[in-house]
């Protein structure tokens, strides 16, 4: 089996090489995009494409599938990546930043306290469990919008695998 398709099965993101200009490629992917509208709609010009699943349901983990297509001397690039909007990961490597410093500065006032012995900081080592609590909150929130997500990814790859293997020209991961 191809290297390719083991690799769009297996992580989120995929590099192929086609022997298809951008335009001809851009083309390619609009004809597929147009013979699949009732299971997929997206937006495809010349240097990017973002494909989206037809769903009832619009959730905060609505995954898409980005495809930047490059030239590169006499082949073109395809780079993929699987996943949420970007304002959805940015959002949660915010709050996973904001809760580790929180829990960052409410364990080192616990931990300074105790090594001077003075008790100005009673709330600390509540508030870092707290914050522990909020980190682990928002792990989950991301596992489920993950998981109500699973078959619409499902469709996203089996979208990219029929619209680029039958044009790739070699892999080289």
């Amino acid at each position: 089996m191809n290297d390719t398709l083991n690799h769009i099965r297996n992580r989120p993101r995929f590099k192929l090489y086609t022997h298809l200009s951008p335009e001809a490629y851009e083309n390619n992917l609009k004809t597929y995009l147009q013979s699949n509208e009732a299971q997929f709609c997206g937006n495809v010009n010349r240097e990017v494409a973002t494909i989206f699943v037809k769903t009832e349901e619009s959730n905060y983990w609505k995954p898409n599938l980005s495809i930047r297509v490059e030239k590169e001397e006499n082949t073109t690039v395809i780079r993929g990546i699987f996943g949420p909007s970007s304002a959805v990961w940015t959002f949660f490597m915010f709050l996973y930043f904001l809760w580790a410093i929180c829990w960052m500065v409410f364990f080192t006032l616990f931990y300074v306290e105790r090594q001077i012995n003075t008790y100005n900081y009673p709330w600390a080592l509540p508030c870092s469990i707290v914050t522990i609590f909020l980190i682990l909150l928002t792990y989950a929130a991301a596992r489920f919008g993950q998981l109500k997500a699973k078959d619409e990814m499902k469709a996203l790859r089996q979208f990219a695998e029929e619209s680029t293997y039958p044009h790739e020209k070699k892999s080289n991961f």
